[in-house]
């Protein structure tokens, strides 16, 4: 018989949202920015400018090279997430990638000291991924935990509302650096928003130092006490979940193509957008994004996580062709609004749902494994998504439809994979993970 989770303390669910918004928008503006740095600078920085087409290949290559570390980070960090607790996790996270992102806007360029420098970049780039592979995973638990159970979805969502203000920030701050003359801007303009990431160590360790354990991870503890393995628990009870998490977190190459790769293509010689008006895209999408994710959040909470889901991951599929074959026209009013479109309105209702939808599949004892293992093998896919693309698009760049196929057919899998999960929006947060938890309910009550 599972014993109910003890509710949070009043106002802890808020706090712990809005720990894991900022929290989450301060560590994700460091990766970002790392993202536009990759698009539109270091390949004239870091790599060798006499092969422009190779030297954006290798620049997008090391933007996917964090995502290769996230596995890594994510068999770590969730082991020692479900042993420690959901707090230590999300501070040490915070840190290492205020201070990585810090020493990429320190790195010398390959002027400087040839072939060490894109060494150092993917060294830090590394270190970056390894603090993001724990920071969504820790931050969600965190706020599912300690959340109402019929508000799940909503107060899950801020995870993912302060990854969009983080990109949102780090698309505003970009906008006037890329504006810069091209001698500033390659010497020392593209640092500076590299260095403003110090500030994430100092806001971020006083923000989420304060925050409480969550009450279901606690009574875990004090109960059943915690898995000395969690790892083996998750692959031994919650492997097909597993699975579907990683089959589901497919669809964050939606992200790194509209982010990356179309912003790269866009300002190339073959379209001839300019740098500052295609973030420009960005910013507006995002700002969309920041509003429609709660909100489909909390529909969510009112008819299931796997309809909104699924219409999110495939509306990301269609849409997200039309996105780019607005750019290959030129047209810049209706690239600004295709972009808000798909990425700011329908791309949110699965981003929005995925932190409630992954983290109800498992159970307290390896939440955070099971989340952190799952979305980032995705993701690691995802990341490298944007170097694929890069090759499918054809010497020239610019062979959008066959861009906008392969990113319509990594969404298949998470449209599948929620097809085939189950539906937790109504299940206690004790119950959470079990094989059938409704059922087993039902027993229960019979039985009192």
């Amino acid at each position: 018989m599972s014993v109910p989770t003890p509710a949070a303390p009043p106002g802890q669910p808020k706090k712990a949202a809005t720990a894991a918004w900022i929290g989450s928008a301060l560590e994700y503006y460091d990766f970002f920015i790392y993202g536009s740095a990759a698009a539109l600078i270091f390949p004239e920085v870091f790599f060798d400018e006499s092969d422009p087409a190779t030297a954006t290949l290798l620049s997008l290559a090391t933007f996917g090279v964090a995502y290769a570390a996230r596995p890594v980070g994510a068999l770590f960090l969730g082991h020692y997430g479900d042993r420690l607790g959901r707090k230590k996790i999300m501070v040490f996270t915070l840190i290492l990638m205020g201070v990585s992102t810090f020493l990429i806007g320190c790195l010398p360029t390959r002027d400087q000291v040839g072939t060490l420098a894109p060494v150092l970049l993917v060294l830090c780039r590394v270190l970056q991924g390894i603090s993001a592979a724990g920071e969504q995973a820790s931050a969600n638990s965190m706020t599912l935990e300690h959340a109402p159970p019929n508000r799940r979805g909503f107060f899950t969502s801020f995870t993912l509302s302060g990854t969009q203000g983080g990109q949102l920030l780090a698309t505003l701050v970009f906008i006037p650096i890329a504006a810069l003359p091209e001698e500033h801007l390659l010497s020392w303009g593209w640092r500076v928003p590299f260095w403003m990431s110090i500030a994430v160590a100092v806001v971020g360790y006083v923000i989420r130092r304060k925050l409480d354990e969550t009450p279901a991870f606690a009574q875990q503890a004090a109960t059943d006490g915690v898995v000395k393995l969690p790892l083996l628990v998750l692959m031994r009870e919650h492997w097909a979940d597993v699975l579907r998490v990683v089959a589901g977190a497919l669809v964050a190459s939606v992200s790194t193509i509209f982010t990356v790769w179309a912003l790269a293509y866009a300002s190339s010689d073959s379209v001839g957008m300019s740098r500052s008006s295609m973030l420009w895209v960005g910013a507006l999408a995002n700002l969309v994004a920041l509003a429609a994710i709660p909100l489909w959040a909390t529909l969510s909470d009112r008819i299931g996580r796997r309809p909104v889901f699924l219409a999110g991951a495939a509306g990301s599929a269609v849409m997200m062709f039309l996105y780019l074959w607005t750019i290959s026209t030129g047209n810049y009013p209706l690239t600004l609004l295709l972009g808000i479109v798909t990425f700011g309105v329908v791309y949110s209702a699965a981003n929005g749902v995925w932190p409630s939808f992954y983290g109800e599949m498992f159970t307290t004892r390896v939440r955070l494994s099971g989340m952190a293992i799952g979305t980032q093998i995705g993701f690691a896919v995802a990341g490298f998504a944007v170097t694929f693309a890069a090759q499918i698009a054809g010497p020239d760049g610019d062979d959008w439809s066959a861009v906008g196929l392969f990113t319509a057919a990594l969404c298949l899998p998470p449209v599948i994979a929620a097809l085939t999960a189950r539906e937790t929006h109504k299940v206690p947060t004790e119950r959470l993970g079990e094989r059938a938890p409704e059922k087993a309910a039902e027993r229960e009550t019979v039985t009192a």
